[in-house]
């Protein structure tokens, strides 16, 4: 089963670790249903998602191993931006590499471009989903994050990291690389023949390969995949009492229920 065997590469083969990294990635999934349920690939919430973003994993592995992945905008107008449904799409396509896909990287980086970002998609956010795709991805995601990088910064992306970072694991934070527009200091640290056309690379383009992406995604198997919601459940009453994780992962104080930018 190569969602087990993602687990178990991800905790180096510890039975012990895999074990909690199961029973933390199905409980935080059960508890996230905004990220986790509703997720068939041709409903109308994630066909607008998978039409004004490009998410795409690209297809070569960089030396060490590691999978190389693209998140950017390919419409702008914020109004068609709709924050929970992005995240619940990002993590739509992970799950799809996750139990569909035949490689097994060591690690993955993250590549988010910030064109055509503005501060109207920023006034969209929602702490309490934010913190729930936080929580899932930092703890109970079986990947190993090596890189994080952020191309195209915009001015206003102080802004942005003030309301990531609270969510941010130290470690996590110390990944993080940003560059300029018309600056080539991604290619310090990933080969520039590893990425797409349209970054200078020579894996062909963002557009076949988000084609190829969005075939699988529909398919029979895939499609039959996001519609069963219920393999996420977990029965809380047959955990162990001192064992329960409850909803402690995403409690947020009065403070945070409204977004303020200056």
């Amino acid at each position: 089963d190569r969602f087990l065997v993602r687990f178990l590469r991800c905790c180096n083969y510890s039975l012990e670790k895999t074990k909690n990294l199961l029973d933390l990635c199905y409980t935080v999934r059960s508890q996230a249903p905004e990220l986790f349920s509703n997720r068939d690939p041709a409903c109308d919430a994630i066909e607008n998602i998978l039409n004004i973003t490009d998410m795409v994993p690209l297809p070569k592995l960089t030396r060490e191993n590691y999978k190389i992945f693209i998140y950017r905008l390919t419409d702008s107008d914020p109004e068609k931006y709709i924050f929970a449904d992005a995240l619940k799409t990002f993590l739509a396509v992970a799950d799809l590499r996750l139990n569909f896909s035949d490689d097994f990287p060591d690690g993955e980086i993250p590549i988010f471009d910030m064109s055509g970002f503005t501060l109207k998609h920023l006034y969209k956010v929602q702490l309490p989903i934010l913190k729930k795709y936080m929580v899932y991805t930092q703890e109970a995601h079986p990947v190993r994050l090596k890189q994080i990088h952020v191309v195209n910064v915009s001015p206003f992306l102080d802004k942005a990291m003030a309301i990531v970072k609270p969510f941010m694991k130290t470690e996590v934070s110390a990944m993080l690389h940003f560059h300029q527009p018309n600056s080539t200091t991604l290619y310090k640290y990933i080969p520039q023949e590893l990425l797409p056309e349209e970054y200078g690379g020579r894996v062909g383009k963002i557009s076949d390969i988000k084609a190829a992406l969005i075939r699988k995604m529909c398919d029979n198997d895939s499609r039959n995949f996001f519609l069963d919601d219920s393999r996420w459940n977990v029965d809380e009453s047959k955990r162990p009492v001192e064992n329960k994780h409850g909803k402690q992962f995403f409690g947020l104080q009065g403070s945070f229920r409204t977004l303020t930018i200056d």
